[in-house]
């Protein structure tokens, strides 16, 4: 089975980055299901790569909580499960809420202007009913946050776990009601930002991830009942 396309072959300098950030997407956007097996000599092959980098890369993965590893037997997708949601999500609501905070005391004209751009198209793939490519925009602005707060500490932490956070809420089923609230709530975010407004920022940025969780929560196939794989 071919899981990239011929041209995925990675080529680029960063090429131990480039995998991770590779395996990331497919991980969160299911094409690597939760609880199978990573076909390591697959992707190897398909990614032009040898196993060192690869097993590497799964390190990292595996640091990040997206895979399991087990001895000499390779990796599994890790499951979905809701004690790491609630585990997750409200600490992620507190590197939301700092990254605001800090961004309205160092953001720059130039960056609000940009983050402005992207919301006005993630607006337009709202409209027009695009949700992958309005998960994209919905990303770049919150990332675009977090580069202003210009905090590497705080910058570390989010990143270790955005992709657990990424992969529940791309799989989550949202409806057309919370879509048009998320939208909504965007719409707020942006006009705090532009105020400076830290107080009123810093509470959307939790509130907001507060109701990704609910509908995460609600709407997931969680693996809370599932027996779990044996792994020796």
């Amino acid at each position: 089975m071919n899981l990239v396309p011929p041209s995925a072959s990675i080529t680029r300098r960063s090429l131990h980055m480039e995998l991770v950030e590779r395996l990331q997407e497919m991980i969160v956007e299911g094409i690597l299901p939760p609880g199978e097996k990573v076909p390591e000599r697959t992707l190897c092959e398909q990614f032009g790569v040898s196993r060192t980098p690869m097993r590497e890369a799964l390190k990292v993965l595996a640091a990040e909580g997206l895979v399991d590893l087990a001895p000499n037997r390779g990796a599994w997708v890790s499951r979905i499960t809701a004690e790491e949601l609630e585990e997750v999500f409200p600490v992620m609501g507190a590197l939301e809420a700092l990254s605001g905070e800090l961004a309205c005391q160092r953001i720059s004209d130039d960056q609000i202007a940009r983050i402005r751009q992207t919301h006005a198209r993630m607006v337009g793939h709202y409209r027009a009913g695009d949700l992958h490519e309005y998960f994209r925009a919905n990303q770049e602005i919150h990332a675009a946050i977090l580069e202003a707060a210009n905090n590497a500490t705080l910058s570390a932490q989010h990143r270790s776990l955005a992709s657990r956070i990424r992969r529940a809420r791309y799989q989550a089923n949202m409806s057309a009601e919370r879509w048009q609230a998320a939208v909504r709530e965007h719409g707020e975010i942006l006009d705090a930002l532009e105020q400076r407004d830290a107080s009123r920022l810093s509470q959307l940025l939790r509130r907001h991830l507060s109701n990704k969780y609910d509908t995460v929560r609600q709407s997931l196939p969680l693996s809370d009942n599932e027996p779990e794989r044996k792994t020796g």
